[in-house]
């Protein structure tokens, strides 16, 4: 569908109407048909981005551990919102994972790799324990799952994949040394990834979140005055993000509106990234 808009003042230059300008119908971020898959989508981030998808028209499966908060969620988000419970960090249950979603939605249109964790401690205070567990759910999960997904994108020739990537990955954050390690390989990942995939039809993007205010990230930051003022001298903005302003991100990523973009990291941070 397009619309008109009329000119600035009725007429053109020989005094006849003028032809209507076209504009792109909003239809073009419409996500109707698609089936999409976003870990960790019960709570926070996640949830927003299935709320917009959802709202988008697309059919969407949350994940996570906790089948109750994974209930509730579907059962707020409504119909289009289904749940399965699934432990990312679990690499065996990956593949199994995408042929259960396949086989009760249909073929999976968009992956929104989502889940992870954090750690707040002095880079000297961290064990390799403590270092390969947040690999291992922000990298290893994340490449698991995305080559179980790319594999049958590939051979449809159609998908699109979002990695949820972190301002830890654009600088020096302290105290989150495993987290920006994680958070960092991913935007390599994407590079890659996009490298390889585009010609086969599947675009691979990240979403790098500023600070966005979530129920985890008001106790982080109340927790840390001077982190919280520090992070909001260098927000142009001057305000913290909404979990929806990284929903439409996402919709816009996984519609037909982004279908030239792929291999990018959006900052979706209110200029936080390019603060003084």
């Amino acid at each position: 569908m397009v619309t008109s808009v009329p000119s600035t003042n009725g007429h053109s230059s020989n005094g006849a109407a003028p032809a209507p300008a076209e504009q792109p119908g909003l239809q073009v971020y419409s996500l109707a048909g698609r089936v999409a898959l976003i870990t960790g989508g019960g709570t926070g981030i996640g949830l927003e981005i299935a709320r917009c998808m959802v709202a988008a028209g697309a059919t969407v499966v949350i994940t996570g551990r906790r089948e109750s908060v994974l209930q509730a969620s579907a059962a707020d988000l409504g119909a289009g919102a289904h749940y399965l419970v699934n432990d990312v960090s679990d690499l065996s249950g990956s593949d199994a994972l995408i042929e259960q979603v396949e086989a009760d939605f249909g073929p999976l249109d968009i992956l929104v790799n989502n889940a992870g964790i954090n750690m707040k401690k002095p880079a000297l205070e961290v064990t390799d324990e403590d270092f390969s567990r947040i690999i291992h759910t922000n990298l290893n999960a994340v490449f698991a799952l995305t080559r179980a997904a790319g594999k049958r994108m590939v051979a449809r020739r159609s998908g699109t994949i979002i990695m949820i990537s972190s301002m830890a990955a654009y600088y020096g954050i302290d105290r989150v040394v495993a987290y920006a390690a994680s958070k960092s390989a991913v935007e390599g990942m994407v590079k890659v990834l996009a490298s390889e995939f585009s010609a086969q039809g599947v675009r691979v993007n990240a979403i790098a979140p500023g600070f966005i205010e979530t129920e985890m990230s008001r106790t982080a930051m109340n927790s840390d005055p001077d982190r919280r003022d520090r992070a909001m001298r260098r927000t142009p903005m001057g305000k913290f993000g909404k979990p929806s302003d990284i929903g439409h991100a996402a919709v816009f990523l996984a519609s037909e509106g982004a279908r030239y973009v792929t291999g990018v990291s959006l900052p979706v941070d209110g200029g936080n990234s390019i603060g003084f």
